[in-house]
């Protein structure tokens, strides 16, 4: 038997189901450069997950698009221009000591400066793929980490088709 249920209903349903936890939404970018290595920065000791590894990014902001998230993001933290982005990866995650699950983009990214400007980091490094795992990163990179070690995702070549 099927049910048909009015938009009415289903928005009230979705609004106050206990299935729906609340999302945070999250932009990360995954610079490659010419010479294959990937930026990465260590948040500072002050910070939540203080010293963890992690890639340039942050929260998307409401009535932001995931794109328009990911620029503000860049300039904020390293003083760049995005000029090209492509989705490279998206996973759900939940840490233990937060509420709400964490919906994150990871974007292979191109900047247009020649320079950046780290602002946010306690230190940034460029690092070869198969190097990544050496660094503690947040527990939501791994499967992204995991998947650059091995070849499988390679940013910049992913962004000379868009």
């Amino acid at each position: 038997m099927a049910y048909s249920l009015g938009p009415q209903t289903l928005l009230h349903y979705f609004l106050t189901s206990k299935i729906v936890s609340s999302m945070i939404h999250v932009v990360a970018a995954v610079i490659e450069r010419p010479d294959r290595r990937i930026l990465i920065g260590q948040r500072r000791r002050g910070d939540t997950s203080p010293l963890k590894w992690e890639f340039p990014g942050g929260k998307v902001r409401s009535g932001e698009s995931f794109e328009q998230a990911l620029s503000r993001e860049l300039r904020e933290e390293l003083g760049v221009t995005l000029v090209k982005s492509v989705v490279i990866a998206s996973v759900r995650h939940q840490y233990a000591n937060t509420p709400e699950d964490l919906d994150i983009h990871f974007f292979a990214a191109q900047y247009a400066e020649p320079d950046l400007s780290p602002h946010v980091f306690e230190q940034i490094a460029w690092v070869l793929p198969r190097e990544l795992s050496s660094y503690d990163f947040l527990a939501a990179n791994r499967q992204l980490i995991a998947q650059l070690a091995t070849g499988r995702i390679k940013p910049a070549e992913l962004l000379s088709v868009v």
